[in-house]
């Protein structure tokens, strides 16, 4: 039952306890005798019914995966210039380690977002298209992530439609509000945004 479990864990369980691990597994045994292969398509329910997880093998083919490898491309200035020495626990350079052969994406810690609230910065009341997506570029990204988070906003569409029509409703009003207040870049940025959600990370 993932409601009963979801109220004896908190984010202080890591998975790193061994001792508070086995506790959690006698209170909340699996429904079934040890470890079953999945091979194909599948929905993990729990034991009242309610879907935990969804397994789509290949759901993202060579091509999506590839368009998703080049738009990560594009985001790599931005994402070198996150990592800085002297950064937060999300973009300090120690946490981010690049393997001896440089064939991984750039590692970094950006938002894109076309309507950003600017945290650290008193006075503003009406968001902004986040820093990644402001300049030259801006288009370009988001024309190379469309499909897939169009894609992303599809699969949500089915495992959680009350969450994709809320999300959908927030761009609505958010598109009404940059034009209706002239608010710089969003239109522009909003037109070519292709996800349900209205931040990516």
């Amino acid at each position: 039952d993932i409601a009963r479990y979801s109220k004896l864990i908190s984010p202080k369980d890591t998975g790193n306890n061994e001792h508070r691990e086995a506790r959690l597994l006698e209170r909340c045994p699996p429904g079934h005798e040890g470890k079953r292969l999945v091979d194909e398509p599948a929905i993990i329910l729990d034991a009242s019914g309610a879907i935990i997880a969804w397994y789509l093998p290949d759901a993202l083919t060579d091509t999506t995966q590839k368009e998703i490898k080049e738009a990560t491309d594009l985001l790599a200035p931005s994402l070198e210039k996150s990592v800085r020495a002297d950064g937060n626990w999300r973009t300090n350079q120690r946490l981010f380690n690049r393997g001896s052969e440089d064939v991984g994406a750039t590692p970094g810690c950006i938002n894109l977002s076309p309507a950003w609230f600017q945290q650290g910065h008193e006075n503003v009341s009406d968001p902004e298209v986040s820093a990644s997506l402001k300049g030259p570029s801006c288009e370009n990204i988001l024309k190379a992530i469309a499909r897939p988070a169009a894609i992303a906003s599809a699969a949500l569409r089915v495992m959680h439609p009350e969450q994709y029509w809320a999300g959908l409703r927030t761009l609505s009003n958010l598109g009404n509000i940059a034009v209706s207040k002239d608010l710089p870049q969003m239109p522009e940025a909003l037109q070519y945004w292709a996800s349900v959600f209205n931040t990516l990370s």
